[in-house]
């Protein structure tokens, strides 16, 4: 906890100091803790207060006192034509790493996390830019027609049968997804940092006890704003969700172990058939290397794709028409991967039904049994 509190004074002191004007940098790595962070509260985002504003989501930060909810909030870009990319925490080395968001041109990597309102885990469909005009897409975005009139009409699918707010990537209970090659060239591509004002909306934030994990309980009193920083403000949005904290397991590495199950909020048992069990491995491992084969085809389509359209500009029709497309196949992939896995375990464990032994029905009282009452 303490080599945690220094890592996170040390980098909030070097953010401090390079905080005059946005400035373009490399994607950075910040806070490793060992505790995991509470699952993201649901809430409803406030209507976007003016034209141009993009929104960035909500997300548990750390702190000298813990995790602490930064709420969601409409921010001005640093400049037109950028689209932010949400940070994220991931298991890595045994700790949580935290990634830190950016802007940039396209919307790259964020852990597969599903931070809501167009951030479904993989690319953004909350909106788009076009001749410098920012278009929000009103399917999942709050916005008053009256004062933004930039908008369109797009439906986001998401085929999850639950509920799923995991705040993490990787290591048990986190997210699966792993990034594409297109995503990778973004990391490695210039972008610019928090601006000043989510910085000290950042600021602000962690200054709020009520807005701490250990206080709230994972159930921040405010979850959005919709202005930077004004967290008591009109149109601030409450959360409404039971907590549920993601914890470090006892023996990461071995739970992570290839071939191992992953770990269960309730102890299995042993496999009552190993043949069974066996069977239903080999199913799951040619299952992903299926999927695995799918999306490396889909990603090299893309890529040449992308290599065809280098000499476009950014703001090119053709071009965005062209990665909207993209991210929309990706996202289907992944809702198609999802329903076989979802198929393939639900047929695994009718299979495991069948192999349980039935209970002898309970045998009848003969007529000498039965009391006098009766007879």
């Amino acid at each position: 906890m303490r080599i945690a509190r220094f890592i996170f004074s040390l980098l909030l002191a070097v953010g401090l100091l390079a905080l005059p004007g946005p400035s373009r940098t490399q994607i950075a790595v910040s806070v490793s803790v060992r505790i995991g962070p509470p699952v993201l509260p649901v809430y409803v985002q406030p209507v976007c207060p003016e034209p141009g504003f993009i929104w960035i989501p909500g997300y548990w930060a750390y702190g000298p006192d813990g995790y602490f909810w930064v709420p969601g909030t409409w921010v001005e870009p640093p400049e037109v034509g950028l689209l932010w990319t949400p940070g994220y925490w991931q298991w890595e080395d045994d700790s949580y790493i935290w990634h830190d968001g950016y802007w940039g041109t396209e919307v790259g990597y964020y852990g597969g996390i599903d931070y809501g309102f167009g951030y479904t885990g993989i690319g953004f469909f909350g909106g788009y830019w076009k001749d410098n005009t920012y278009y929000y897409n009103r399917e999942v975005t709050n916005v008053d027609v009256t004062v933004v009139r930039n908008t369109y009409n797009t439906t986001v699918v998401n085929n999850n049968t639950t509920i799923n707010r995991v705040s993490f990537n990787g290591g048990p209970g986190g997210t699966t997804a792993r990034p594409t090659s297109r995503e990778i060239a973004l990391e490695h591509q210039q972008h610019v940092r928090m601006t000043a004002e989510q910085t000290e909306h950042q600021q602000a934030a962690s200054s709020t006890r009520t807005l701490l994990a250990s206080v709230n309980r994972g159930r921040p009193d405010v979850a959005a704003s919709q202005r930077a920083g004004q967290f008591g403000a009109h149109g601030a949005a409450t959360s409404g969700r039971n907590v549920r904290t993601n914890n470090a397991p006892d023996n990461p590495k071995e739970t992570n172990r290839q071939g191992n199950p992953p770990m269960t909020s309730q102890p299995q048992s042993a496999p009552a058939n190993p043949a069974l069990e066996q069977k239903h491995q080999r199913e799951q491992d040619q299952l992903r290397q299926q999927q695995a084969q799918e999306r490396q085809r889909i990603e090299q389509k893309h890529e040449q794709e992308q290599q065809n359209l280098q000499q476009r500009p950014t703001n090119d029709p053709k071009r965005q028409d062209t990665e909207r497309r993209q991210q929309q196949e990706l996202q289907h992939l992944n809702q198609k991967h999802e329903q076989q896995q979802q198929k393939l375990q639900q047929k695994q464990q009718e299979e495991r039904q069948k192999q349980k032994p039935e209970k002898p029905a309970p045998s009848k009282p003969s007529r000498q049994d039965k009391p006098a009452s009766q007879q």
